[in-house]
């Protein structure tokens, strides 16, 4: 049963890389979504065979902790190279017997109690690691979705500026405009430029480093529908703190000591060795049983203070699982703002916000194009459309952002042994 048990586990914490491990290559021109990124990262990420090398080690260990202690193979061998007649071999006593030591107090299930509780907190730290590398991946994701948002931007702020900039110049050519109105849209073209350059420089690093966390570069794009998406409006439910993997990690640690004061209790009753075996007195050729029966007197060390250490550490972690439900609680609250606010001003930011912006920018530079308007005013609207559009990108990232942290913070802790006991 707990092999099946363990199996069923470890292929539920491993799904994600399960379903990666043999990634489709990536074909030129192709979209990169995040879900395609995330099975890269779990099929190549460091982090995930870490994480399952532990819950083996820890499985390991708990294989180790419920055998039994090995039986003892004592030769011993009396009255020989003495002196008179214990001179030599001929008064030798050789006694072979096998000693065996009698755990008592239920030491070896205390044990196995111990391990069990460590293999819980492995998984529970494997579920963190495939949660942590998630997280990690979708900020990288949106980090490069925002970029190449951004790097959109910024080329039609350059086109825009060029147009300008010619607009501009012909109408100084044609007497229409001071030149000074000319060396402002240079100067705004310039900036454009520069802006455009500075652009591509990130949308290149951002896309670096989410390689770097997928295994593989990605030469087409990103999905850039995903990054635009925003949630329906309304209420949402309330998140509790009960399962998440920080609560389970305090408990699993919990649990752990707990053990570890019963086998601590456990190791305070002395265990006995019983011994058999067969005695040859050389000197009469006879053969005799030998039988004996040991038990260590706790003098000195009575095990009392292993008790009041294992105490101790029990009070420490469970001082800790309520520390950690108060700080999942605040975090979660925390979370669950930014994603409000961040969601609130994405809508206001990409909707009649960008949409004014837009069309007051498109009025200007017909104004300015047959002289209705100056150019501080053509200016100004395009340097409120340029903030409206970097507020409405930058909103869009921090939505996601806080998505992800959410989603990372309230990851349902994986089924347990301990959680059927």
């Amino acid at each position: 049963m707990y092999r099946l048990f363990a199996a069923a586990l470890a292929a539920a914490s491993c799904a994600a890389i399960a379903q990666a491990q043999t990634p489709p290559p990536a074909e030129a021109g192709a979209v990169l979504t995040l879900e395609d990124a995330l099975a890269q990262a779990g099929a190549t990420s460091p982090s995930t065979e870490v994480a399952t090398a532990g819950v083996r080690a820890a499985e390991a260990a708990r294989t180790v902790a419920g055998l039994r202690p090995n039986p003892t193979l004592e030769v011993q061998s009396e009255n020989i190279a003495g002196t008179g007649d214990f001179r030599g071999l001929s008064s030798a006593e050789t006694t072979v017997g096998v000693a065996l030591p009698l755990e008592l107090g239920g030491k070896r299930s205390a044990r196995v109690a111990v391990a069990d509780a460590r293999t819980d907190r492995a998984r529970i730290e494997a579920a963190i690691a495939l949660a942590d590398l998630r997280l990690r991946v979708t900020q990288a994701f949106t980090e490069a979705a925002a970029a190449e948002r951004r790097l959109a931007i910024a080329e039609d702020q350059a086109r825009i500026a060029a147009q300008n900039l010619k607009n501009a110049t012909d109408r100084v050519d044609v007497g229409a405009a001071s030149p000074i109105d000319q060396q402002r849209a240079t100067v705004a073209q310039v900036n454009a430029a520069a802006a455009l350059e500075s652009a591509r420089r990130t949308v290149e690093l951002s896309r670096v480093n989410l390689a770097r966390l997928t295994g593989r570069p990605f030469p087409g794009g990103l999905d850039l529908t995903w990054f635009e998406r925003l949630p329906a409006t309304g209420p949402q439910p309330a998140i509790s703190a009960d399962r998440t993997l920080a609560l389970a990690a305090a408990s699993a640690d919990l649990a752990t000591a707990n053990a570890q004061v019963r086998l601590a209790r456990a190791q305070r009753v002395p265990d006995l060795t019983v011994s058999a075996g067969a005695r040859r007195l050389s000197a009469s050729n006879d053969t005799a049983a030998v039988v004996g029966v040991s038990i260590p007197i706790p003098l000195f060390n009575n095990g009392q203070a292993a008790v009041g250490q294992a105490r101790a550490e029990q009070n420490q972690a469970e001082a800790r699982r309520r520390l950690a439900r108060l700080e999942a609680e605040r975090e979660i609250a925390q979370a669950e703002t930014d994603l409000a606010n961040a969601a609130a001003t994405a809508r206001a930011t990409t909707g009649p916000g960008l949409s004014a912006a837009l069309e007051a920018a498109r009025i200007a530079r017909i104004g300015y194009g047959q002289g209705k308007f100056d150019q501080l005013q053509l200016l100004e609207a395009e340097r409120t459309l340029a903030e409206t559009r970097a507020a409405a990108t930058q909103a869009l990232q921090t939505y996601h952002d806080a998505t992800a942290r959410l989603e990372r913070l309230t990851v349902p802790a994986p089924q347990l042994s301990g959680d059927n006991r």
